[in-house]
């Protein structure tokens, strides 16, 4: 039976609460939720890409595949994203945006599965991501 290894690249500061960024057992790997922070500076506290749907969302795709790498896997591995905004008004732009990122990753067809909700986030934070992705 493989054991369950925390995931937190160097990119990213220590979670705020007990919980792992990322945990992989076996050829599963879950990415937690990621927002769109900036790589984390020593001595400073997490700061949001931007204001812009935009900014946040790039930043926290960056994120989600630093967890993705450092867990031996890539976008082509996800099974399933979970995407959370904080605005319904957000979802057509947010769609654009995820449309033209993965096609500029070059992903292998066929695209992971998704579910977007509407949810509250701390102020000042637009969405939020998950992913599942097993591993060859």
């Amino acid at each position: 039976m493989s054991e369950k290894t925390a995931i937190t690249p160097a990119t990213h500061t220590a979670p705020p609460a007990k919980f792992s960024h990322g945990v992989r057992k076996g050829n599963i790997l879950q990415v937690a939720g990621q927002v769109g922070f900036l790589p984390a500076e020593e001595g400073k506290a997490p700061t949001p890409a931007g204001p812009t749907l935009r900014e946040q969302t790039l930043q926290t795709f960056a994120n989600v595949k630093a967890i993705l790498e450092e867990g031996g896997a890539s976008w082509d591995d996800v099974m399933m994203m979970r995407v959370y905004l904080t605005d319904v008004d957000h979802f057509a732009e947010m769609n654009e945006i995820y449309n033209q990122y993965f096609e500029e990753q070059g992903l292998e067809a066929p695209a992971s599965a998704r579910t977007t909700v509407y949810v509250g986030l701390p102020k000042g934070l637009l969405i939020e991501i998950d992913a599942l992705a097993v591993l060859g």
